[in-house]
Formats: C-alpha cells, sequence, structure tokens
C-alpha cells in the first residue's frame, strides 16, 4: 500500500535558534516538546505532513538501543556529532504490525515497533495527549539516514490548521531530495519503503509520486545543478538534502525571505535556501498549483 510523507526530521545543534530561523524565514513554528528519551523538538505544520526540528535536550537521558530497535537519541546524538541536517525520513504509517511485517519480507527492515506518547497543547492552550506507532527500515547504503512510518492515534489532537499557514507562502511540502553517487542502488529499497511499485528513473536520478509528495534521490552533478551547492557528505551512503516546499508566488517568497535578511536565491529549480543558512538543510520553493 503506498505511503505518503509524514514528516522530515530537521537535526539541529541549537534547537532555539533553529526555531527562530524557520519563524524568520516565514514559517509558523509549534512550541517545545520534549520526548522521554532525551530529545527535544518544534513542529512545523502543513496539511497532513510536518517538519519537526529535533535537538538533544537532555543528554543524560539518552540510551543505546538494544539489537532489533531504534534509538532515536542514539541515532540523533551521533548525527549531531557530525554535522546539522536533514536527518530522517518518515511517511504514513498504515498499521504498525502491517508496516514493521512489509518491511521485514522485503528485506528492508526487522525492529521492533515503537510506541509512545506526550502531552500536547489544543488551540485554547488546555493539554491534550498525542500517540504514536513507529515501524522502522534502513538501507544499508544510507547509514545516517533514519526511516520509519509513523501512525497517530489522537489525530485531532495534532494537527491545528491555525498552524498551517505561513507568512512565506509555503502551502505544503512537494517532495525531498536525496544524494547518492548511485542513485540506481536505492530502487529496491525506496520501492519496498514507500510501498509504491513504480520507480522512475533517468540520468539524474531515481524518484517515486507518493500519494502526498515526491521522494528523489539524484546524483551529485544533478544536485549542484539544482541547488548551486555542494551535497551532504556523502562517502557513508546516500543523505538527505533538500526539502521542496509549493508556493504560489516564488517571487514574493523571494523577497520574504530576503527582507528577514536571509541569502536566498533565484534558480530554475527554484527558490533555495543553502544550508549555510538553514542549520545544515537546503528549502526549496517552487511555484505550484496549491489549494
Amino acid at each position: 500500500m503506498p505511503r505518503g510523507l509524514d514528516h522530515i526530521v530537521h537535526a539541529v545543534r541549537d534547537l532555539d535558534a533553529a526555531a527562530e530561523f524557520y519563524r524568520c524565514a516565514g514559517f509558523t513554528v509549534g512550541a517545545r516538546n520534549r520526548h522521554a528519551w532525551g530529545t527535544h523538538n518544534h513542529i512545523i505544520q502543513f496539511p497532513g505532513v510536518f517538519i519537526e526540528l529535533l535537538t538533544i535536550g537532555e543528554p543524560e537521558l539518552i540510551r543505546i538501543g538494544a539489537p532489533g530497535t531504534f534509538s532515536f537519541g542514539a541515532f540523533t546524538h551521533d548525527f549531531l556529532a557530525r554535522e546539522e541536517g536533514l536527518a530522517m525520513l518518515v511517511l504514513e504509517g498504515k498499521g504498525v504490525a502491517g508496516d514493521a511485517a512489509a518491511f521485514r519480507a522485503a528485506g528492508i527492515g526487522d525492529f521492533e515497533p515503537f510506541n509512545f506518547e506526550r502531552e500536547a497543547r489544543s488551540p485554547d492552550g488546555s493539554p491534550v495527549k498525542v500517540a504514536f506507532s513507529l515501524a522502522f527500515a534502513a538501507d544499508d547504503k544510507a547509514p545516517d539516514i533514519g526511516y520509519f512510518t509513523c501512525q497517530q492515534h489522537h489525530p485531532a489532537n495534532f494537527w491545528n490548521p491555525a498552524f498551517q499557514h505561513h507568512a512565506n507562502g509555503a502551502a505544503t511540502i512537494a517532495g525531498i531530495v536525496m544524494v547518492s553517487n548511485n542513485p540506481g542502488e536505492h530502487r529496491h529499497f525506496i520501492g519496498a519503503f514507500s510501498g509504491e511499485s513504480h520507480v522512475d528513473e533517468d540520468a539524474n536520478g531515481i524518484s517515486v509520486t507518493t500519494p502526498r509528495g515526491a521522494i528523489q534521490i539524484v546524483n551529485p552533478s544533478a544536485w549542484r545543478a539544482t541547488a548551486g551547492t555542494e551535497p551532504p557528505d556523502i562517502a557513508r551512503g546516500a543523505r538527505l538534502a533538500a526539502i521542496r516546499f509549493a508556493v504560489r508566488d516564488q517571487a514574493a517568497t523571494l523577497s520574504e525571505l530576503r527582507s528577514a535578511g536571509i541569502g536566498a536565491s533565484q534558480r530554475d529549480s527554484g527558490v533555495v535556501v543553502p544550508p549555510g543558512a538553514a542549520h545544515g538543510a537546503t528549502l526549496i520553493f517552487q511555484t505550484a498549483k496549491v489549494g
């Protein structure tokens, strides 16, 4: 069953500074939250998909996961020891047991599912519970990317239309871009993880179109042509590099970013905010029919 984008994790060393960057870039940023395993986050919502800004908030709570489990704290700690940037790709869960079984059958994951909950705030400020079930996958040719699906159990307590309006004109996340020296070697993994049987391929790389957003894996030359910057370090394998946003008016978005002092540039691929400005991530704003 095809799985759309659920969220992208942007790991940062200074959560307050990263949240302020996103606010200056015209995004609506939610309140700071904490997890029992030592990480803290902020959420940037769009309809049905979000960005999670994530950091190590309480390092004393980090624990190394047992075999067959995935430790968010340990993965985030190790990632941030190297650099900031996009660290995890999360697709919508279709049922945690079924997702875990599908990943096991495809040979892309043999992990125990994980369930957790935390307190959130409703629009009127009252506390509400949000809860999630996660099923994990792994691509041994991309060890610096965390992959899992996320099934929400109280979605009405999580999604808030008031948080989904952004002053920069971004209406949704149109897709993500990864970089690999050999995009084709990820064909099986990305097809099995997304549940999409059709994987497009051309000279630049491979891509799948999910029910919510596209996943592209491109080679370094195609990345440079798209972003005008060097890709993340791919010596260890493929890396998440960019989030693509759909906007109605690129010129208005570019004006909004530049008026905030953010070094965006206009390219054929869209309005690009480079990783040096965006805590290790590349943000690409592209005109699309939205709404």
